[in-house]
């Protein structure tokens, strides 16, 4: 006890430092309590925390320890499941109901993988209990509602506040009427006696006065304690808010179609004034501004059937297809600048265009019968004409919508709306009406600024009704022409304003397209599904072209090609050439039956044609066109395949001898130029003849001897052909790849490429070289060819060609080329990267397409030499070598290994063919063999891992032995061939990755470290599937790869971690990339690696930034390293990881550790102390080598919480947030519901009370916070009561008592206030800066999450062996713990419902009472206004060291629990169903955690109730528990406090009445308070132990006379201090008192019985006094009198006491 108080004292005069220094003195010294930043100050046998310890052997120590349980949820912690990593085919989604592959078949091998890298299932590794991880932590905001169901509502007194008028009314009444001073003569005693004779009593508490054994009670105690305890500590608790979490990897979205924003468009009628012939549609999207056409034509026909049948001759029956009326529009780069511009067409008559249009604008609907004979002729004249030029077209009218003008009109119309579209007469403008009536213009000029608002997907559909068309102008119908017309349309001054209309009514309906719309036709004419119904008129999908590139790789089979005549200047050709229309054919030969029916029909005819005809303007020697014709291209052509074009002059007049058509010209477009696809402009002269014999291998710029050209060979004739294929790259460099790669399989030779023939001799350079030119190719379609690219990219590494007999190692060719395309890809595509930096399209292809080749499902094993190409396989052929990595090692290496090469490979003799002295021959002439230290055969144990692969030697030797590797292929391979007589099997994608990766260096190794993720996640998935094929995923993991890959990788992980270190301050972005990528990658290879190797890998890590953090003290290297940790540690095993079944065993050597050498200074163990359980709560070595990643966390923890360690200041929130983040996880996984296997995960966290307890002075101090809850009080957090509402209604005419005795100059804290163990947090005290209260709060959650779920048997040990002063430390923590999660009471919930709003705001006007809180601070002389000042400033600068990039980050958001007016604008925002929902979370969560603290200490006592020095610790006890009554607390909880508390009286009594006299009277303080409670559950208990705590003092010593006067000066207190307090519930309780003393049978004989009735007299009376002068405050003369005799009261009962 003295000892206790001296301490107490010392620290509350000194500096936080020596405070530190003593305390470390006085631990039990636990090495965080004892650590150093400089090893050279411990014992050679322990390792700072500041590094890691050489981890443990995970394989070997599974197998040294077999699992002592069969089976259960235990047994499951100790290793991996089996079904962890599974690989799966998914069949991809197919968008059309047929698969689109070519008709047919796949002749040609580029088409063959073409077709198969667009329907191969996708090839996904699934890590099956991935989501378990805490990356996917169900505790995070959006999933916790969820696990919050079904809570119970706990009801706190606090909540329950009555409606302060009409309940006070009431409350006036029934004291006047019960005790008004008129009624009875003064102070009557026998008044006071009737009254609390009629009180009604709560009910009793069954068997309280039975006499039982401590043992029973305590058991029975925990037995109630324990049941319906909520199991999740964290669903209650508020998840941190952080944006993504760093470990989350998100699953890439699968591969698929590109479509932009969608739109469908519906053709509803076209009518015009006059109806005498067909009329056809098309309409196509325009953009102005890219002056581009961005879509191709969606041709519809909306002619009567009467009107259709003039032209029967020529029409065969329509398709179906082309009688679709709706489409829908894919626009991926929506924009002010997009027009839909309609275009109509009528069948070819004599006259032009204008005379044509005429009767159109003449004639009137109105006039018909008018004009009926005129209109009869019309018909008929027109009816000639499609029987005679039913085949030909000619141009008519046109007209263009503003798309975003419907867009943006229809979006702020509330209907579906109906917008009539027309040129206004008064202002060149288009007005858009909403029937007919105006609504808010927006003429077109005044969206066109930028893209903003530019969305097609939200918009209300709408209806319009277009009356316009312009006549088409003969001479201006070039889409140039075009553009120029659209852009005027948007000016007010519209030159088409001038021209005559064509009147009409095309209506239209336009909306944005919805998700799966059934019927639809894809452009190729595939059913998309759902198609119910072939027979059901179709909705047509229009290809997109779109304005800019769009990056997206190719995933469905397509091939159309659009040509595009555009202009053919006859005008210096000899002859009749007038009205001349193009016949368009697509031809694979020469002769005219060679023509292939694949041309798409347009509207209302066949699917396909052989030939297709340009429209005809009339008498126009020099037309220009504005046809597309669509061919849907073979998927394998040849030399022979053009197209063919004949000029025609068509006669419109029937004239005898006439031919309908002559041919005028012919010229023509090979398909193929040295076998690339032909696209793009021409400009080609016309031959006046046929073309001769084998024309069409040739161009027609070759002045082919004898043949006569128009205009002396010059070209007259314009075209376009635009190729929208997915076989054809149109990019020469990526042909020119794929057409070698092709010619390999093949093995023909020589091959022609461009216009060079190669050889098979230098095949090689040119491969090497076409490999390094893929550079230069555009990167559009490389992105759209990415899976294929890359996947022949890994075939070469993986089975390197023979060229001439040569194996030709393509490796680094390929790995090199392959950074280069990934960075261009993240260069240039930099939306679409997720947060690690990581494409999206990159990820795609690793985690849905990549494989290894042949590794398809039919094929199981991979190493079987793939000669067909499966559906899996990537197109491997025989003349690709398979040859083993080992052939590109010196052939040393080779011999060295012949053993190992022989288990893994049955084909390979194990015996070396030839003699020893060739052997020595051989080995002689390449020098000695450096790797053969590190060479053991692949079928033993694999050498032990080094003492630390990071060190700079080993990495040295590793990078050395790679470069070893690198020996001519052609001699290893010769060699290899003497050996086995036949070549090895193939690579393996990840070893031969992994060394190229070793051994690169300059650009590509800088590119490589750009990408790191990219190539990581390949070597992973290529692990798995090897594995996996192999089946050798159930094999031990120390024989699944062979030591040279194990050597790779730890070189690669020591000069990446080193390449972190050395370039953090120049490059930081990179370095962050990269060292997720790395820690992603360690990751993944715990699944699947030898787990005590990566922990060697991790260590490596460690060593090489810890060595450069503490010589530079900077955070952001630390912050990087937490990162790591936090990603390494999300692993969905973690827990099985750290090894939690595993006990401890004492180190081997007997190393003095500090426990042990200060073990017998502990208060309590004789003994010495048991190391096993100290190991456990300290971050010992033991301990962090047997749970090493536990151990990292942990370490990381402590070291940055040190205060010494002040440059690390701004990583306290995310180094507590990393450990916080993983228990959460843990308290939700349903794998750990057991509360065994909760107990072994709790394990690994042991230590973390040590830490917390070591940085409880720099915690945020919650007893302080608490006045800025309504609370009465200064910096001692004195309180009254724990009514959340106290300081509002004490109002400003109370003052408080503490405050008032300062006043009065006497200094005895007042039996009211709350005691205040606090003293190592005042804050004088602070000299480092303390935590946020955020960080505080999240670190105490965490500790109590650890002594909720901790074995108590083992805190039990532990705590045995703790000194005294450690406990009291522990004491004070937890002390700190019942403030901070207090209950903050939600007062909205008045039943009343009525004061809520005026409650809420009373906060926000608090301002008033925090000045008077400053006040009664600087009165009490707590903190002068200089100390204020100071401690703000300080508080300021000590948060940003040296202005670090971390330094200010806790500080950067208010603190949400410190600002009123947050709070309380926050709460106002809620909806009260959110509140509700807040409250029930907030009081499950401040029981749960009080019902902690009470088993916490419920254990304590047991601890030390066999020792001698138990005084002290258990008046630490007491005043927990004494706080913990001092706050808001729910009444389930006050039970089981009360019960807690009574049991400790009949333990201790001697502890109240002799010792902690000041507790006494705390106690009956905080007793009575709870006696006036209005629930009656809390004042039955408090009753009981108010009742039982006399008796216990009477057994003492046959009178009760200290709780009889403390009793009295608290009642008076009570009832003068507090306002809204209610003497009706105290009156009951007194009355319970009273039974009590009735009914106990044991003291009946004494006097106790009588003592008790005096005393419950007596109170009762001050009560009535009290309450009366609080009645009369306004009547001073009463008031005095009053007073007077409450004094004279007072004095006799403390006369009789004494």
């Amino acid at each position: 006890m003295a000892e206790r108080r001296a301490f107490a004292q010392k620290i509350s005069r000194t500096v936080a430092a020596e405070v530190r220094k003593q305390i470390a003195g006085q631990y039990g010294g636990s090495p965080q309590l004892f650590k150093n930043l400089n090893a050279g100050t411990l014992t050679s046998n322990t390792v700072p925390l500041t590094e890691a310890v050489e981890p443990v052997d995970f394989e070997e120590y599974l197998i040294t320890h077999p699992p002592i349980v069969e089976s259960g949820p235990l047994r499951d912690l100790i290793e991996f499941p089996p079904d962890d990593i599974e690989v799966i085919y998914t069949p991809r989604e197919c968008r059309t109901v047929v698969q689109a592959i070519p008709e047919e078949g796949d002749t040609d091998p580029h088409v063959r993988d073409c077709v198969r890298s667009y329907t191969e299932d996708w090839a996904i590794v699934n890590r099956k209990y991935h989501k378990l991880g805490t990356g996917f932590n169900p505790n995070s905001l959006d999933k916790q509602k969820e696990r919050q169901k079904g809570l119970p509502k706990q009801v706190f007194e606090a909540d329950e506040l009555p409606d302060s008028s009409g309940y006070q009314d009431d409350q006036d009444d029934l004291k006047r009427r019960s005790m008004s001073i008129d009624d009875t003569p003064r102070g009557s005693w026998a008044c006071s006696i009737f009254d609390l004779k009629n009180s009604l009593p709560d009910s009793l508490l069954p068997h309280l006065l039975d006499r039982a054994p401590n043992e029973e009670i305590d058991r029975h105690n925990e037995d109630q304690r324990k049941t319906n305890r909520h199991r999740e500590l964290f669903a209650l608790h508020p998840a941190l808010d952080e944006e993504d979490p760093i470990e989350r990897h998100c699953v890439p979205d699968v591969p698929k179609e590109h479509f932009g924003q969608r739109l469908l468009v519906k053709c509803l009628s076209l009518k015009f004034e006059i109806e005498i012939e067909p009329i056809f549609a098309s309409l196509a999207l325009y953009d102005v501004k890219e002056k581009k056409k961005i879509s191709e034509n969606f041709f519809f026909d909306l002619n009567s059937e009467q009107t259709k049948a003039m032209l029967r001759p020529h029409i065969q029956t329509a398709a179906i297809s082309t009688l679709a009326r709706s489409a829908i529009f894919s626009i991926t780069y929506p924009s002010q600048d997009v027009f839909l511009v309609i275009k109509l067409e009528k069948v070819l008559q004599q006259g032009d265009i204008g005379e044509c249009a005429e009767p159109y604008m003449v004639f009137k609907e109105s006039d018909a019968n008018k004009n009926k004979e005129k209109l009869e002729k019309l018909r008929s004249q027109s009816e000639q004409f499609c029987q005679r030029l039913g085949r030909y077209r000619m141009p008519f009218a046109w007209t263009a919508i503003h798309l975003m003008n419907i867009v943006n009109s229809a979006g702020s119309l509330e209907r579906d709306t109906e917008l009539e579209m027309s040129l206004s007469e008064r202002k060149g403008s288009w007005s858009e009406r909403r029937n007919s009536s105006i609504m808010g213009r927006r003429s077109l000029e005044r969206t066109t600024s930028g893209d903003e608002s530019c969305s097609l997907t939200g918009f209300r559909p709408a209806t319009l009704t277009i009356t316009n068309f312009f006549k088409q102008e003969g001479d201006r119908l070039s889409d140039e022409d075009l553009y120029k017309f659209l852009a005027d349309m948007r000016r007010p001054s519209s030159v088409l304003r001038r021209l005559r209309p064509i009147t009409a009514q095309l209506k239209l309906d336009i909306s944005p397209a919805p998700e799966n719309p059934h019927y639809c036709l894809t452009p190729d004419l595939l059913q998309v599904k759902p198609y119910p119904d072939s027979r059901v008129r179709p909705t047509r999908d229009i290809l997109e072209f779109p304005a800019r590139d769009v990056y997206v790789p190719n995933t469905t089979y397509r091939n159309l090609l659009y040509v595009n005549p555009q202009s053919l200047n006859f005008a210096n050709r000899q002859g009749s050439a007038r009205n001349i229309t193009v016949k368009v054919q697509f031809m694979n030969g020469e002769d005219p039956n060679n023509a292939m029916q694949v041309i798409f029909g347009k509207s209302s005819c066949a699917d396909f044609y052989k030939e297709a005809y340009t429209s005809v303007v009339y008498h126009n020697r020099s037309p220009d066109f504005h046809d597309e014709i669509k061919i849907k291209l073979p998927a394998s052509l040849s030399d022979h395949h053009h197209i063919l074009f004949t000029f025609y002059h068509v006669s419109c007049q029937q004239k005898q001898n006439t031919l309908l058509e002559t041919p005028v010209g012919y010229t023509w477009i090979p398909m193929l130029q040295n076998g690339r696809l032909r696209t793009g402009h021409f400009c080609l002269p016309v031959s006046l003849e046929k073309p001769p014999q084998s024309y069409s291998v040739l161009s027609p710029d070759v002045p082919l001897p004898g043949m006569k050209w128009v205009d002396n060979h010059r070209g007259v004739f314009n075209v376009e052909v635009v190729a929208v294929s997915t076989i054809h790259t149109q990019d020469q460099y990526l042909d020119k790849f794929f057409a070698l790669v092709h010619a390999l399989d093949e093995h023909m030779f020589p091959v022609r490429i461009g216009d060079m023939r190669i050889m098979e001799n230098n095949l090689e350079t040119e491969l090497k070289s076409s490999i390094a030119a893929l550079n230069s190719s555009q990167l559009e379609p490389v992105v759209r060819f990415l899976h294929l690219l890359l996947d022949k990219l890994v075939l070469l590494v993986v089975r390197p060609p023979v060229i001439a007999g040569q194996i030709v190692n393509l490796g680094q060719s390929s790995f090199e080329v392959m950074a280069a395309i990934v960075n261009r890809l993240h260069k240039y595509l930099d939306t679409s990267q997720d947060m690690h930096g990581r494409n999206s399209l990159l990820s795609s292809y690793i985690h849905y397409v990549f494989r290894l080749p042949s590794t398809d499902p039919n094929s199981p094993s991979p190493d079987v030499k793939s000669t067909s190409t499966g559906p899996g396989g990537l197109g491997g052929s025989v003349h690709y070598a398979t040859m083993a990595r080992s052939a590109v090692r010196p052939a040393s290496l080779n011999l060295n290994r012949s053993r190992s090469l022989s288990n893994s490979n049955p084909d390979i003799s194990g015996t070396p063919t030839s003699p020893d002295d060739e052997v020595r021959a051989i080995i002689g002439s390449k020098g000695l063999d450096r790797s053969n230290s590190w060479v053991h055969t692949m079928g033993c144990k694999s050498a032990p891992w080094g003492s630390s692969p990071g060190s700079a030697p080993e990495t040295m030797q590793a990078m050395e032995r790679c470069g070893n590797r690198m020996s001519s292929h052609t001699e290893s391979a010769s060699f290899l061939q003497t050996l086995t007589g036949r070549l090895p099997t193939k690579k393996l994608f990840h070893e031969e990755l992994a060394l190229q990766w070793v051994v690169s260096s300059g650009s590509v190794r800088e590119g490589a470290l750009q990408q790191a993720w990219f190539f990581f996640e390949l070597m992973v998935k290529s692990i798995i599937h090897h594995l996996y094929f192999a089946e050798r995923l159930e094999s031990p993991r120390k024989n699944r790869f062979p030591e040279r890959f194990m050597d790779d990788i730890t070189a690669l992980v020591s000069t990446i971690a080193g390449d972190i270190v050395s370039r953090f301050q120049k490059d930081l972005e990179l370095v962050e990339r990269l060292n997720t990528s790395l820690a992603f990658f360690l990751n993944d290879l715990l699944s699947v690696m030898d787990r005590g190797f990566v922990f060697t890998l991790i260590k490596a890590y460690w060593k090489q930034v810890s060595t450069k953090v503490y010589a530079l003290q900077n955070p952001t290297l630390e912050s990087l390293r937490l990162d790591f940790l936090r990603i390494v540690c999300s692993h969905e095993h973690y827990v099985t990881l750290n090894l939690p079944c595993s006990l401890l065993t004492p180190p081997a050597s007997p190393s003095p550790s500090v426990s042990s050498a200060t073990s017998q200074s502990s208060g309590f163990s004789t003994h010495v102390q048991d190391q096993k359980i100290a190991n456990m709560f300290e971050l010992s070595v033991p301990f962090r080598e047997q749970h090493f990643m536990a151990g990292l966390v942990l370490s990381e923890l402590s070291v940055i919480l040190d205060p010494d360690n002040e440059g690390m200041f701004g990583l306290h929130k995310k180094v507590v947030s990393v450990v916080h983040n993983l228990l959460s996880s843990h308290d939700s996984d349903p794998r750990y519901a057991d509360s065994e296997v909760k107990a072994r995960v709790a394990m690994l966290y042991l230590p973390l009370i040590g830490i917390v307890m070591e940085t409880l002075p720099q915690l945020h101090d919650f007893t302080e916070s608490l006045n800025q809850w309504g609370r009465s009080g200064g910096v001692q957090g004195t309180t009254v009561c724990s009514n959340g509402d106290d300081a509002e209604a004490e109002g400003n005419n109370m003052i408080n008592q503490t405050v008032a005795m300062a006043i009065a100059g006497t200094t005895t804290t007042s039996p009211m206030s709350r005691p205040s163990s606090f003293l190592l947090n005042s804050q004088a005290n602070r000299q480092h800066g303390s935590f946020s209260a955020e960080s505080s709060r999240s670190l105490l959650i965490c500790l109590l999450w650890v002594l909720k779920n901790a074995d108590e048997l083992v805190l039990q040990k532990w705590f045995t062996d703790l000194s005294v002063s450690q406990l009291n430390r522990l004491l004070d923590l937890l002390y700190l713990c019942v403030s901070c999660f207090e209950y903050k009471a939600h007062v909205v919930f008045t039943m009343q419902g009525k004061k809520a709003f005026e409650r809420m705001n009373s906060l926000t006007f608090k301002k008033s009472k925090d000045m008077k809180a400053k006040l009664e601070e600087a009165i009490l002389g707590s903190i002068g206004a200089r100390q204020e000042m100071v401690r703000r400033s300080r508080g300021q600068l000590e948060r940003s060291p040296s202005g670090s990039a971390f330094g200010s980050q806790e500080n950067l958001r208010w603190r949400k629990d410190m600002t009123h007016w947050r709070q309380n604008s926050e709460r106002l925002d809620k909806t009260r169903a959110e509140l509700e929902h807040e409250a029930l979370i907030d009081g499950n969560l401040a029981t749960e955690a009080n019902l902690i603290i009470l088993d916490t200490l419920e254990i304590i006592v047991q601890t030390v109730s066999v020792t001698e020095s138990k005084e002290s610790i258990l008046g630490g006890v007491l005043k927990v528990l004494l706080h913990s009554m001092a706050c808001n607390q729910s009444a389930l909880y006050l039970q089981h406090c009360f019960a807690t508390q009574r049991a400790l009286v009949s333990k201790f009594p001697e502890l109240l009445f002799e010792e902690e006299t000041e507790q006494c009277a705390d106690l009956c303080l905080r007793l009575l308070r709870s006696c006036s409670s209005s629930i009656s559950t809390i004042r039955a208990h408090a009753s009981a132990s108010l009742y039982l705590l006399m008796r216990q003092n009477f057994e003492i010593g046959n009178n009760f006379a200290r709780v009889k006067m403390q009793v009295t000066m608290s009642l008076s207190s009570l009832v003068g201090t507090s306002q809204n307090f209610n003497e009706e519930f105290l009156r009951r309780s007194l009355k319970t008192i009273l039974t009590y003393a009735e009914e106990d049978l044991e003291l009946r004989e004494t006097t106790f019985p009588d003592q008790v009735q005096d005393l419950v007299f007596n109170l009762h009376m001050i009560l009535s006094d009290t309450v009366k002068m609080k009645e009369h405050q306004e009547d001073p003369e009463m008031l005095i009198d009053l007073m007077y005799r409450y004094c004279t009261k007072l004095m006799n009962v403390q006369e009789n006491q004494f």
